[in-house]
């Protein structure tokens, strides 16, 4: 969705083909297109069309200013995965062994340089050549499948597993289907339903957590697998699979609503209208990492936060709800009234990269040009994300988090979050 191309569904159309069709056109393309791209690409092959190209084609001519500000992004980009490359473990992984999920979004900001010169143009160039690191990284995520098809080494369980999906569908290899199929069903296995089976009569019913230290769900873990999910439906292709079932997305949009400060659709105690919180997310039913606040009646709301309420955003875009939905309607007027890039809007510099990171995927494929604050100004988010990022950059090429919450002092983690970033940016000027 680029700035001139807002569909009237956030991926409603989605549900409308086949999966076999679907897949056919996503399968290499789906992951670039998808997390990279602009939105329009993926309504365009939805809807029967080809994949568009990075600009419409009766698009103005870019102004003399947006070629220079691409080209300065370009070169972040270019030094981030520079210092990636000398950086990467011998072994294949980044950071740590441990942690898969690290060497999978690394992984991720190779294929999505705009340059392509990692064969992320699918399909235009779907074999590539990959460096030996990149084949290498690949063979360290693939070691750390298991037979029950989770992706991991110890905990982090969804997390990794979902983020190393992803990163092995922007590979565009068949080779990597079986790993694929049975990760995928291993998500669909983790999702909740804690009373009557069945039923969803529990408000943690339908979301997905940790899938080993916690029981209960939670939303960063369940928008991790719910986007890994999403891009992989077109794996269900073949009904001769006995285990090829998929996640009951019903039931996940229960939980979502759940985490939403929305009394209409969330009856419980904590949800609140007043405007502060209204449409926003908090982290699972009864917990907010920004805390509670009591107002004057007494009464105790969670507050709302800005990371995970873009994260509440693009779960109700991969769970196929309309855009004008009113959960949709809510959370994105939260956002807007609360938009910021000097910190994660409640949690100040606490995941602030993991902010910048879905706040960047969330307005892009919610196809926002200009976003309109509350004010009534429009301001141009996307030059002034990529500003903020390029001036965060370290003279080494490398990002990272003063603030650790979250890992965000690990700097492969912390680049890659920023890379990605920029890549969406690109395309999107």
């Amino acid at each position: 969705m680029r700035d001139s191309n807002e569909t009237n569904e956030l991926r409603g159309s989605a549900d409308r083909e086949s999966p076999a069709l679907k897949g056919r056109r996503f399968y290499g393309a789906a992951l670039v297109f998808s997390i990279w791209l602009p939105a329009a690409s993926i309504a365009a092959q939805e809807q029967g069309g080809a994949p568009a190209t990075p600009r419409p084609a009766n698009a103005l001519p870019l102004l003399v200013h947006d070629i220079s500000f691409r080209n300065e992004i370009q070169r972040a980009i270019d030094l981030g995965l520079a210092w990636l490359q000398k950086n990467q473990n011998t072994n294949g992984y980044w950071s740590t062994p441990d942690q898969p999920a690290i060497t999978a979004l690394a992984l991720m900001a190779f294929k999505g340089d705009p340059s392509g010169r990692f064969g992320a143009n699918a399909p235009f160039h779907l074999s590539g050549n990959e460096p030996p690191g990149l084949k290498k990284a690949y063979a360290y995520i693939l070691s750390c499948a298991k037979t029950d098809g989770g992706i991991h080494q110890s905990n982090l369980v969804t997390y990794n597993t979902s983020i190393s999906m992803l990163a092995l569908l922007t590979a565009n290899k068949k080779e990597y289907e079986p790993v694929l199929r049975k990760a995928r069903q291993f998500l669909v296995g983790l999702q909740g339903d804690f009373d009557e089976k069945g039923q969803t009569d529990n408000v943690f019913d339908g979301g997905i957590g940790y899938g080993s230290k916690y029981s209960h769900s939670d939303m960063a873990n369940t928008l991790a697998a719910l986007e890994a999910l999403y891009y992989s439906k077109h794996l269900l292709n073949d009904e001769n699979l006995a285990d090829a079932r998929d996640l009951n997305w019903q039931a996940a949009i229960h939980f979502l609503q759940n985490c939403q400060n929305l009394p209409a659709y969330n009856k419980q105690s904590w949800a609140s209208d007043d405007p502060k919180n209204k449409g926003g997310f908090v982290y699972y039913p009864g917990q907010s990492m920004a805390g509670s606040e009591t107002n004057a009646a007494g009464r105790v709301a969670l507050r709302s936060y800005g990371s995970i309420s873009y994260a509440g955003l693009l779960s109700y875009i991969y769970a196929s709800l309309k855009r004008d939905d009113p959960r949709v309607l809510a959370v994105f007027e939260w956002l807007r009234k609360n938009y910021t890039l000097a910190e994660n809007p409640a949690m100040g510099p606490q995941g602030l990269f993991y902010y910048f990171h879905t706040m960047t995927k969330a307005l892009t494929i919610y196809g926002v040009g200009d976003l309109e604050l509350a004010n009534g100004q429009k301001i141009n988010w996307r030059k002034e994300l990529g500003l903020r990022l390029i001036n965060l950059q370290g003279q080494d090429g490398s990002w990272s988090n003063e603030n650790g919450r979250w890992w965000e002092k690990d700097p492969s983690l912390v680049t890659s979050y920023a890379v990605l970033s920029l890549e969406m940016l690109y395309r999107g000027l």
